[in-house]
This record gives C-alpha cells, structure tokens and sequence, in this order.
C-alpha cells in the first residue's frame, strides 16, 4: 500500500508541476505577446503566485517522492533510465531557478509599464531569456516522462 500511496503521490505531483508550468508559459507567452501592458501586469502576477504555490512545491516533492520509491523497489541509482532521469531533472531545474528570478523581474517590470503605456525595453531583454530557458526544461520534462514510462533498458 506504501508503494501505491507514493506513486500516486508521484505522478501527481509531476502532473501538477508539468500543467502548471506549462499553463503559466503559456498564459505568459500569449500576454507578453499581446503587447496589452495591463494585461501583461495581471498575468505576470499570477504566474509569479503560480511558480511559488504550485511549481516550488511540487519541484521538491518529485525528487523526494522519486526517491522513496527507488528505495521501495530496491532500485540502484546507477539504472541507466533512472540516472538520465536524475540528470535531466537537474537540467531543468537549472533552468527553471533562474526562470523564477526573470519571471519577478518580468512581473516588475510590466506594473512599471503600466504607468509608462508601454512594456519597457528591459522587459523584452528578460522575456527572451526566459523563452531561452524554458525551451530546455519543457525538452528535459518531456524526456523525463518518457524515461519514466518507457523505463528503456
């Protein structure tokens, strides 16, 4: 029953930060590009909430709830699916940390194009680093989930 609830635990978790960070990138992408500098404010907010509420936590639970069940099934780290797992894992969230930090700046940077009319030429420098980014750690999510279904010997 343990291995179950952990899974479960698991594959939840993983749909959670998955869906959320593909929502937020897309909610994010679609209001930068509409170039509506309040709109873009709202959903910038939101997407900062969003990385905090969901992606922070979620992002720690995968590795611990990964773990566990490698030590239920008496799995060695050294499999060879299970170790590019980790590794892609590593990847992604190298990505995404820094991604945090340009979404705040992002956030910022649109409420201060609100008072201006316009989004600021900053906001476009961290907007194309952020799409820079996230295109890796979509590449080392999607990987991920093959590996975990595909488990290749």
């Amino acid at each position: 029953m343990e291995y179950l609830i952990v899974k479960w635990l698991h594959v939840l978790s993983s749909t959670v930060l998955f869906g959320t960070g593909i929502g937020s990138a897309f909610y994010l992408l679609v209001a930068s590009l509409s170039r509506d500098v309040r709109f873009t404010a709202g959903v910038t907010r939101w997407v900062v909430r969003a990385d905090w509420m969901f992606t922070a936590t979620t992002a720690v639970l995968q590795p611990l709830t990964g773990l566990w069940l490698v030590h239920l099934m008496g799995m060695p780290l050294a499999t060879r699916w299970l170790s590019a797992s980790l590794v892609l894992y590593g990847i992604a969230i190298a990505c995404w940390l820094p991604v945090v930090w340009l979404q705040m700046r992002l956030r910022d940077l649109a409420a201060q194009g609100v008072a201006q009319g316009e989004l600021p030429a900053a906001y476009w420098r961290f907007f194309k680093a952020w799409v820079v980014l996230g295109i890796p750690a979509l590449l080392a999510f999607l990987a991920i989930f093959w590996l975990m279904i595909a488990k290749p010997g």
